[in-house]
């Protein structure tokens, strides 16, 4: 009995220290602010931004009610242990509390300034031709898969297609609670060991794709980033089609031009030409960031993990199909041999490994 009554007192300590650490009564004042928002008659005139901000109502709102419920549930079992003739049941359920609450202790781990924020992901093709546009292609479904076992929305912003197959590059923006946290630490290089399917003679070739993880960053959050519009060089085009009803008949895709820094974004998702201006402006808000990041990592060492740069140097995974079958994390020493699930979007083990390291 008293056995059982420690680990619940255990357990009880730990929620209220991540119910500290995550800030959850700031949460509900943000929930109860954003649905004062909500409730105003122009909330809907910029669809965009109510879509966003609906988007993290009802993430903020699943939050708390699992955690509320984390708690009901143990102050339920702390109850029961006071009775003799429910001890028989005490062990499991608090196996079951123990891995609720491990769920969140991971979140715990996010405690970067933009980690709450959306994704916005870039994957390139590297050396290998063909077998690298094919391994960027096979790149961004595992990102994909592993959004839907999260239920995180995915937006293609742009995308480059190969000559023959796969993609030269691709850029999504990624929507979810705590999206960029969980993922800017795949930021880098990853490499591709396998058989070729595009050779005869299924020769071993190895192929690199660059991997950019970026928070999705409002004009707000950066005060001290100004963008001019002198600075600024517009393009238009039309946005590339499959044909048929769709085709563009007018130019809504954009590319923009940083004058000062030379940086380059395009972007083509939406029908009309002013939302892929706002989408442009973000990227380029994030690109500026991260260009600052980079410019002051010397002097930053000690919020590590808040930015890490994305360069062909900076290998972090290896995927290796043939002669044998591993994926290991170069940081962590995290490796499986169950190559199918992680290219299926089984990723946690290696990006809790990464989160545990900062």
């Amino acid at each position: 009995m008293r056995e059982f009554q420690t680990k619940l007192k255990r357990l009880s300590g730990q929620i209220e220290e991540v119910k500290k650490s995550l800030r959850f009564d700031s949460k509900k004042d943000e929930l109860k602010s954003l649905e004062e928002v909500v409730a105003s008659p122009t909330f809907w005139q910029d669809q965009e931004k109510a879509k966003e901000l609906m988007q993290r109502i009802g993430a903020l709102r699943e939050e708390i009610a699992t955690f509320e419920k984390l708690q009901s549930d143990l102050s339920s079992l702390l109850e029961l242990a006071e009775e003799k003739e429910f001890i028989g049941e005490l062990d499991s359920e608090i196996i079951k509390i123990e891995a609720r609450l491990k769920e969140f202790q991971k979140k715990t781990y996010l405690s970067g300034v933009y980690d709450s924020k959306n994704a916005i992901v870039s994957i390139h093709a590297g050396q290998g031709g063909v077998e690298a546009m094919d391994w960027v292609s096979i790149l961004f479904r595992m990102y994909l898969r592993f959004c839907e076992k999260r239920k995180w929305g995915v937006q293609i912003l742009d995308e480059t297609p190969g000559e023959e197959a796969g993609l030269k590059s691709v850029v999504f923006k990624i929507s979810g609670m705590c999206a960029y946290g969980y993922l800017k630490n795949e930021a880098g290089t990853h490499r591709l060991v396998r058989q070729s399917p595009f050779n005869a003679d299924r020769l071993r070739q190895t192929s690199f794709a660059l991997v950019e993880v970026l928070p999705e960053l409002e004009e707000v959050d950066l005060p001290d980033i100004k963008i001019n519009e002198d600075d600024l060089e517009w393009q238009f085009f039309r946005a590339s089609s499959q044909g048929g009803q769709n085709v563009q008949k007018v130019s809504t895709a954009v590319r923009l031009s940083h004058k000062p820094t030379g940086i380059v974004v395009t972007a083509q998702s939406e029908r009309f030409q002013e939302q892929n201006r706002k989408i442009a402006l973000n990227l380029l808000r994030a690109k500026l960031w991260a260009r600052k990041q980079e410019e002051t990592q010397k002097t930053k060492r000690l919020l590590k993990g808040e930015y890490r740069p994305a360069t062909w140097g900076t290998q972090i995974r290896s995927y290796v199909l043939h002669p044998y079958k591993m994926v290991k994390d170069l940081r962590t020493g995290v490796e499986t041999s169950n190559t199918e699930a992680v290219l299926d979007g089984e990723l946690d083990e290696f990006i809790e490994a990464e989160l545990r390291m900062l």
